[in-house]
């Protein structure tokens, strides 16, 4: 395991202390008090940590707050993550599935649902993408492709452009599915595809570039033909 073993005594008071300090009004102090929770792991803190997760304002925090739950015992976090995965709060959600990616443990990949691939919140669904592409065995990673495919044109460049790269994380096992989609579903999707397969063929292309291009595909395709 790369992550530093947690203490084997949890402590009570620290985790209480840890949970003060993650609620002060100072962003600063917030992301202090996560820092510190990370280079000095206890399993007291795991508790704590999580439920900040679901209620922390600034990014920085948050990406504090991961970057300390990975410090933990992976299997310790990972038996605390995926309640998570079920909570009605949508930061819960979202930044649980963060969590599940950064740790990385192919057996946490059940965990992954189909409502989460299609969660109504954007948040909560780009990182589903971003985990299931991660974490997919090889054996499902066509049907993933297929449920995802079902995403393409959904919301703006930003949300577009994870669905993309988790398109270019599948790979090989993502083309067909990038291929039927730039032939069905309502030109934005179609758009979309053929903008990720270009992501996928090269992932140095901007997407906005990629989508540039594919505009014009998709229109040329969808213009009428004139006898010559």
């Amino acid at each position: 395991m790369t992550q530093q073993h947690s203490q084997a005594n949890p402590h009570p008071d620290q985790a209480a202390g840890l949970r003060t300090a993650l609620a002060a009004a100072d962003p600063s102090a917030r992301l202090q008090a996560a820092l510190t929770a990370g280079t000095r792991p206890d399993p007291a803190f795991i508790e704590p940590l999580l439920a900040r997760c679901a209620t922390e304002s600034d990014f920085y925090v948050r990406d504090m707050l991961t970057w300390a739950l990975i410090q933990h015992d992976h299997a310790e976090v990972l038996a605390r993550l995926f309640p998570e995965l079920n909570s009605p709060i949508a930061q819960a959600r979202s930044q649980a599935l963060h969590t599940l990616s950064k740790i990385g443990d192919p057996a946490s990949w059940p965990a992954i649902r189909v409502d989460h691939l299609r969660d109504v919140d954007d948040e909560v669904a780009r990182a589903a993408w971003r985990a299931a592409a991660g974490l997919v065995p090889a054996a499902d990673a066509a049907a993933l492709a297929a449920e995802l495919a079902r995403q393409f044109g959904r919301g703006d460049r930003d949300v577009q452009l994870s669905l993309s790269r988790a398109f270019a994380v599948l790979g090989p096992a993502g083309e067909a599915a990038v291929e039927r989609a730039q032939h069905g579903g309502h030109a934005e999707a179609r758009v979309h595809a053929v903008a990720t397969e270009r992501i996928m063929q090269d992932p140095e292309e901007g997407f906005e570039a990629a989508l540039f291009e594919a505009r014009r595909a998709v229109a040329l395709r969808s213009a009428p033909r004139t006898e010559g």
